[in-house]
């Protein structure tokens, strides 16, 4: 079946998406067009409305509306607990499991030099400048169990244990290659739990 162009735009926007491929870029495109006016102009008016007001917190570089995100603005957090995590999905990840109390520094991504990502281009001079300016005591380093998220790993231990900070890696709770957005509660907050130092 030919679709009308309008249609056709439609589709190839939505595949852009994560995750998204023909057949639901078809289902969501079907839903849009066939549903009242006001759902798809409030889906439209919601995404709109996060674009302009969210931005990244100026202190760990998750997700903020404020001039800080929640948990940097919130004085009952630990500062001497910092946890690393490589997007802001593995931020909200860990505080599903409710075990962890302290403050988060997101590097937005992960050594990968494969696809010609290094340090440089991760939030890690952010990073090294905190921890010089503060009293954190330990880093957790929470990034996935993969290749890429292990060579993180190793290269910010070896960057800041020279400044007498403990350093740590969620335990392997989790399965190797696996992600933590996709990790349930109880396997993620026993990953937390049985940190190691390394």
């Amino acid at each position: 079946m030919r679709y009308p162009a309008s249609i056709l735009a439609l589709l190839d926007e939505l595949e852009r998406l994560p995750g998204i491929g023909p057949k639901s870029a078809q289902r969501i495109a079907y839903w849009l067009l066939t549903s009242d006016y006001a759902d798809p102009q409030r889906l439209a008016d919601a995404i709109v409305h996060a674009k302009e007001t969210i931005h990244f917190c100026p202190q760990c570089f998750d997700f903020a509306e404020g001039d800080l995100c929640e948990v940097c603005s919130n004085p009952q957090r630990d500062p001497a607990l910092l946890c690393v995590v490589a997007e802001p999905r593995d931020a909200t990840a860990i505080e599903r499991t409710a075990e962890y109390n302290g403050l988060y520094h997101v590097l937005h991504g992960v050594v990968s030099p494969l696809d010609g990502i290094g340090p440089e281009q991760l939030r890690v001079a952010e990073l090294m400048s905190r921890l010089s300016d503060t009293a954190v005591t330990e880093v957790i380093i929470a990034t996935n169990p993969n290749v890429e998220g292990e060579t993180t790993a190793t290269y910010l231990a070896r960057l800041i244990k020279p400044l007498d900070i403990k350093v740590t890696r969620i335990a392997s709770g989790l399965p190797v290659g696996g992600d933590l957005e996709f990790a349930d509660e109880v396997t993620l907050g026993r990953a937390m739990e049985a940190r190691r130092e390394l």
